[in-house]
């Protein structure tokens, strides 16, 4: 046995021992019978090769040696709270990538405090796009879109609907703004051209300059009703546009939905957006 390699759980019960000077305290302060530290410490001193306590009259007085070994589990005990620290700085909220189209992401952002304090346990980070990005892979955590999941690593839930109708500066502008066809049309923008086509003025790829551009009074532009009937300067000229009403799903990983902060993001975001439908 001497020279084999301290048990660190033997070393920190050496610290409690070496500091009480006896083992009814050390056995009360480390929650281990004064037999097992009896035996543990003696253990200890054989695979030390080194006499650690005074035993006797002194009770568990620590020798030269024992002083020595104290300094340095001393160091050990600090080394060890340290990286206590860092691993309790590591376990702050978890960052969640949330994906959205640019109005719903908008909304959202918009709204955060409704549905999201900087207390808990998951940071949201908003990521813009009008694409399907891969949930599979992780390149987000919970994307917000407008059909039931098809692919069976998916899970989804759905939380309302969108509705969508024709604004303008007023209804008197009957010319149209139109989408750039650089960009992946959305069925909002594949609508207008279809029926709108020919008294289309002006494009932009962006959502937010067609917004934009209907409140300098250009033209009408189709947008989610809870964005244009809040939009200044503008106002509904149409009714609501059946064939572009959807559903709102959200979706995640099926796997990822159980861990908590993703879940709790999901009940978080569900959760507005079922009130604010």
């Amino acid at each position: 046995m001497k020279g084999a390699a301290a048990d660190w759980s033997d070393l920190a019960l050496f610290s409690a021992v070496a500091r009480a000077g006896a083992l009814a305290p050390a056995a009360r302060s480390t929650g281990v019978s004064v037999p097992t530290l009896s035996r543990r410490m003696k253990a200890l001193e054989a695979r030390m090769g080194r006499r650690l306590f005074l035993h006797g009259a002194q009770g568990y007085a620590p020798t030269t040696e024992g002083r020595d070994l104290l300094e340095r589990t001393a160091r050990m005990e600090a080394a060890a709270a340290d990286i206590a620290a860092w691993q309790a700085a590591g376990r702050g909220p978890a960052r969640i990538r949330v994906t959205a189209g640019t109005w719903t992401a908008r909304h959202l952002a918009a709204n955060l405090p409704a549905f999201w304090t900087p207390d808990a346990a998951w940071l949201p980070e908003f990521v813009h796009c009008n694409i399907d990005m891969d949930i599979a892979r992780r390149e987000v955590d919970i994307g917000i879109r407008n059909r039931r999941p098809s692919q069976p690593w998916l899970a989804g839930r759905r939380t309302g609907t969108t509705t969508h109708a024709a604004y303008a500066a007023n209804a008197g502008v009957t010319a149209w703004i139109g989408a750039s066809h650089e960009t992946r049309a959305l069925p909002s923008e594949t609508w207008v051209a279809e029926t709108h086509g020919d008294s289309i003025v002006t494009t932009a790829n962006d959502p937010a300059l067609r917004l934009i551009l209907a409140q300098a009074g250009i033209g009408r532009v189709v947008l989610p009703t809870f964005v244009g009937d809040t939009a200044p300067g503008l106002v509904r000229v149409s009714d609501i546009i059946a064939e572009l009403t959807r559903e709102v799903w959200l979706v995640c990983h099926h796997e990822a939905r159980h861990d908590a902060p993703i879940r709790a993001a999901l009940d978080a975001i569900g959760g507005f957006l079922d009130r604010d439908g």
